[in-house]
């Protein structure tokens, strides 16, 4: 408060954090609540939950996306890195960080089909786990007698392929399990179809054929779902989707993929003329077989005599070359035995002369001496060097004894010229000549 008691200072707001980045998500809701971005995909994760995160961006900006599993499940292609998109959504913030993200509800690609981009990749997915590999494909039962077809009751796939089967075979058990085959429901609806077939173990082929179309219309059979059904299926599967030139990710998982439905129809069984063909074939050929046998037994009966004494012959020269073998065998035997005998008094005597070799007792004995030369040798320098330190020690203690020690520390001995060692000055007298002894020499002297 100011002396005039009024405060103009501007009154404070103050947000927490929490508050400040949902005031700020409320405002970017409210303006950019469904709005469409380009940009190139980077840094794509799908995370263990179903989540994916990824960067749109461009040369100098870019903003972070989360596709939430909810929504990634109905997508035609899983975002990968370098793709360039169109993503619709909306703008939130994330409040744990206060950064705000596009969350994407809808993505196309720029300048390549979405549908085409999730054939690409179920493809190459599939590819990978070996579900196209030609030896997990099954042969087609040669005379299959049921047959399974799973198509749509209503347009001409299902007529024309029941006209081909009943002019080529008449007979035939068929059943149809009417499915839907483009549109909401029908993924699940062939599922279903090949599981019935799959589990009942009624069909000895199945079936599974569709009219021609756009990409979208035969999309059904492109299908993550759809393929690994088809897959699993417990009988041959034949994909007859489209046209010649359709290709789908079922014509690649299928045992045998027909350019058309009809063209299915004609694969899976033969015409009863062609098959009373075979048997006509089959029974010629059964008939040329016995007689040919026939002829070759009476042959063998014809000539059954001579053969029976060359066999007679053969059997005696055999027994002969029998006894013969026996002796050789025994020969070898008795000739081993020999030189094995020879072998263990030839090892005996060699014994004998390693225990009377005088070599390795004079080889231990010259070993032995010089272990005691060298011991001996050893005990001499032991001595040798016991007796030079006790000679070492005593010259030592010589030397700390000696007087010339005393001297060198500055101390004299006084001597009479006549001989003897002045201990006490009373007991020289008056102009005695006297010798000094010193450390470096002698001095001479006369007492007073």
């Amino acid at each position: 408060m100011g002396q005039t008691g009024f405060d103009f200072a501007p009154r404070r707001r103050i947000f927490s954090v929490s508050e400040l980045n949902n005031a700020i998500a409320g405002l970017l809701g409210e303006e950019f609540d469904d709005i469409w971005v380009s940009g190139e995909i980077s840094g794509a994760k799908i995370l263990g939950s179903g989540h994916c995160y990824f960067t749109l961006k461009e040369r100098e900006s870019q903003i972070r996306c989360a596709l939430f599993k909810g929504t990634a499940r109905f997508m035609k292609f899983q975002p990968r890195d370098g793709i360039a998109v169109l993503a619709r959504g909306r703008i939130d913030v994330f409040a744990v960080r206060g950064d705000y993200q596009l969350i994407v509800e809808q993505i196309e690609p720029q300048g390549h089909g979405a549908l085409q981009l999730a054939f690409e990749q179920l493809k190459k997915k599939l590819d990978a786990e070996g579900m196209f590999a030609r030896e997990r494909k099954r042969p087609l039962p040669p005379y299959p007698a049921r047959i399974g077809i799973v198509t749509s009751p209503r347009g001409a796939v299902l007529s024309d392929m029941l006209h081909v089967m009943e002019r080529r075979f008449p007979g035939l058990h068929i059943r149809v399990f009417p499915a839907l085959v483009q549109g909401e429901g029908a993924v699940d609806e062939v599922v279903r179809a090949i599981e019935f077939f799959s589990r009942g173990a009624w069909a000895d082929v199945v079936i599974v054929a569709r009219g021609g179309g756009s990409l979208e219309d035969l999309w059904t059979f492109n299908e993550e779902r759809v393929a690994r059904a088809i897959a699993a299926c417990a009988v041959p599967v034949i994909s007859a989707i489209g046209h010649e030139t359709d290709f789908t990710i079922a014509d690649f998982v299928a045992d045998l993929r027909a350019p058309t439905p009809s063209a299915a129809a004609e694969l899976v069984i033969a015409t009863k003329q062609e098959l009373l063909n075979r048997i006509a074939e089959r029974t010629r050929g059964v008939t040329q077989s016995l007689r040919l046998k026939l002829a070759l037994l009476e042959k063998r009966v014809q000539k059954q005599g001579a053969e029976r004494c060359e066999a007679m012959l053969h059997r005696a020269i055999n027994r002969r070359f029998q006894v013969l073998d026996d002796k050789d065998a025994r020969i070898r035997a008795a000739l081993r035995r020999g030189v094995a005998g020879l072998a263990t008094q030839r090892a005996a005597l060699e014994q004998r002369l390693r225990y009377f070799d005088m070599r390795p007792k004079l080889e231990r004995d010259r070993n032995r001496l010089d272990t005691l030369r060298a011991h001996q040798w050893r005990a001499m320098e032991r001595l040798i060097a016991g007796k030079r330190r006790r000679w070492e020690n005593g010259l030592a203690r010589l030397e700390q004894l000696s007087p010339l020690r005393v001297l060198e520390r500055g101390y004299a001995i006084v001597q009479k010229k006549s001989g003897g060692i002045v201990k006490d000055p009373a007991a020289v007298e008056p102009g005695t000549a006297l010798e000094i002894r010193l450390a470096g020499g002698s001095l001479e002297a006369e007492s007073k």
